[in-house]
């Protein structure tokens, strides 16, 4: 999956401010001006035909519409990490691999690749708060609400 990635992704810039939502985005959107986390991860999966919402990570982590809590994580899955359970401000990463997570975060600046242990290692990331898969790809039909 890494390298499928376009070289220009792996200059993306954390900016904390540009979020899912925020008019930072909605004005200009793409990862060109920087991306937290959040928007980094799904234009990461959108590049590989997903349809993730544009949620922050505690509204994704109580989605139901566009993914849904798996168990173990595979490629192109959502990650969430945080101090503690919570899901809110929780980071988002994409599973790349067996012990890979591509994400974008403060501390480095740009997009890395870290190991399950290495977010275990840090207090800010060492809670596993879950694993979401986008269920939805780009350009599929919206499907009712189940009766």
């Amino acid at each position: 999956m890494l390298e499928k990635l376009p070289d220009g992704l792996w200059a993306t810039r954390y900016v904390g401010e540009r979020f899912p939502g925020s008019p930072l985005v909605a004005d200009r959107p793409g990862l060109a001006d920087g991306a937290n986390c959040q928007l980094f991860a799904y234009e990461v999966l959108r590049l590989f035909g997903f349809d993730p919402p544009d949620l922050r990570s505690s509204e994704l982590w109580t989605d139901a519409e566009f993914t849904e809590r798996v168990a173990v994580a595979c490629p192109l899955d959502l990650v969430l990490f945080n101090a503690d359970q919570d899901a809110w401000g929780a980071h988002v990463g994409v599973c790349a691999g067996e012990d890979q997570i591509l994400h974008l975060c403060a501390e480095v600046g740009y997009p890395t690749v870290w190991s399950w242990q290495d977010f275990k290692d840090r207090k800010r990331y060492g809670t596993l708060v879950g694993i979401k898969r986008v269920v939805r790809r780009l350009n599929e039909p919206p499907q009712p609400p189940a009766a």
